[in-house]
């Protein structure tokens, strides 16, 4: 059992992540998960990691967050809720992602995370650690459940009860104790399968992973060459991600979140036409995608992606 001085840091640090902006904050004991590791293993023995082969370098280091912070006792995880229902209005254009559509969440929640650990180091000086925003091999999703803040879905993605899945996840780990919340244990999909049944390719296992061979959202995002020709006619007008699988879930029908502005589609992308993204040129693309996840993918692989959902168009 913490000690209360513990207790009391722990509730000051998240109601100042409350202050901060985020819409869930838990914290969970450092430790080995090992009963990810089988799971993590099989899942790149099978090749369901597609080119993501440093995902299979090291599986000991990813469930351990001492192989990140040696002195790691807690993980501070938080959850930063991206959903809006401003999408974009022109019909037959391609589709970007959610997450995508606003500021880069790295550079949001970093400088959330930032001010968090700055305001622990006031009521602890002795707190060291690391952020981390989806930036280093540590199984967020797993860890976000571990500190409570929901379970993972059939579709993989973390489904908190009050907000749903539409949130970014940011951790900080520390070297100093605090008091720890209840891992989410329960299982609330129930017998629901929409996600996997409305899959378009078919990329949801019946274990809780992706195969990320068939997922259009690894496809279009990390995928260093064309997506294949045999998920072309699946992919939806989808150019950058796919947001299917939580559209449908049940638990996103009523997204109860207070919107972040940094993450709303600016409106003259949101208005944009279909010619002016089939002859979108470099420039373009930087001015208005220079500062959001998508200039990851750089200008001529996301007009790759442009061109195969439009071509029957050109």
């Amino acid at each position: 059992m913490a000690a209360s001085a513990d207790r009391s840091v722990s509730i000051l640090i998240k109601e100042k992540a409350l202050d901060l902006g985020f819409d869930l904050c838990g914290i969970a004991g450092a430790r080995p998960l090992k009963e990810r590791e089988s799971i993590l293993k099989n899942w790149c023995a099978a090749g369901m990691n597609g080119e993501m082969n440093y995902l299979a370098r090291n599986p000991e280091r990813r469930i351990d967050p001492q192989s990140l912070v040696p002195a790691a006792k807690s993980l501070i995880v938080t959850g930063l809720g991206y959903y809006t229902d401003k999408i974009q209005s022109e019909p037959g254009v391609p589709v970007i992602s959610r997450y995508a559509f606003g500021i880069d969440y790295h550079t949001v929640i970093e400088k959330k995370l930032e001010k968090l650990f700055a305001f622990i180091r006031t009521i602890r000086p002795e707190a060291m650690g690391r952020s981390f925003v989806d930036s280093a091999p540590l199984l967020e999703k797993a860890w976000a459940s571990e500190a409570g803040l929901g379970w993972q879905g059939r579709h993989s993605v973390v489904i908190n009860k009050k907000i749903g899945s539409f949130f970014f996840i940011g951790t900080l780990i520390l070297n100093i104790e605090l008091d720890y919340d209840e891992p989410h244990k329960a299982d609330n999909c129930g017998s629901c399968t929409l996600c996997i049944d409305l899959c378009p390719t078919g990329a949801i296992n019946l274990n809780r992973t992706i195969d990320a061979r068939k997922c259009i959202a690894n496809l279009t995002i990390e995928n260093r060459g064309p997506v294949p020709e045999d998920i072309i006619p699946n992919l939806g007008r989808r150019v950058y991600g796919c947001d299917l699988c939580q559209e449908v879930c049940p638990w996103n029908k009523k997204v109860n979140q207070k919107g972040v502005q940094e993450f709303e589609l600016p409106e003259k992308i949101r208005n944009m036409s279909p010619q002016e993204w089939i002859s979108l040129s470099e420039e373009q693309f930087n001015n208005l995608f220079g500062t959001s996840a998508i200039a990851r993918r750089k200008y001529e692989p996301f007009m790759r992606n442009v061109t195969i959902v439009t071509k029957s168009d050109v």
